[in-house]
């Protein structure tokens, strides 16, 4: 069961060589909206988990004519939890400076439509 009163922070920092991002992150309760982040920049924001742990936030990223959504945090109830998320150009890392890094999926191409 998730502990009362304890905040959990999020951190999605952008690593990309040359180029700005847009990051929009959610859960089921909060929309953060969309944020334009410059390169060595982040978006950050903390939040009381949900009790039962139920809490799960969503982010979703793009850079030109790219995309890429990933799960940015998923309760696990145990402890105040960090996660810090660097975008690269190749994707996004979770940790990427810690050992055990994450590798949560790579870039998209985006058709584009005439």
């Amino acid at each position: 069961m998730s502990r009362p009163s304890i905040q959990d922070r999020i951190h999605v920092t952008n690593m990309l060589s040359n180029k700005i991002m847009i990051v929009h992150c959610r859960s089921k309760d909060d929309n953060l909206g969309g944020h334009a982040i410059a390169i060595g920049e982040e978006v950050s924001w903390h939040f009381d988990p949900d009790y039962f742990g139920l809490t799960t936030f969503w982010c979703d990223l793009a850079v030109e004519d790219k995309r890429l959504s990933f799960t940015a945090f998923n309760d696990d109830g145990d402890k105040p939890y960090i996660e810090s998320w660097e975008v690269y150009d190749d994707g996004v890392y979770g940790n990427r400076s810690l050992p055990g890094e994450r590798f949560m999926g790579a870039w998209r191409q985006i058709g584009t439509i005439n």
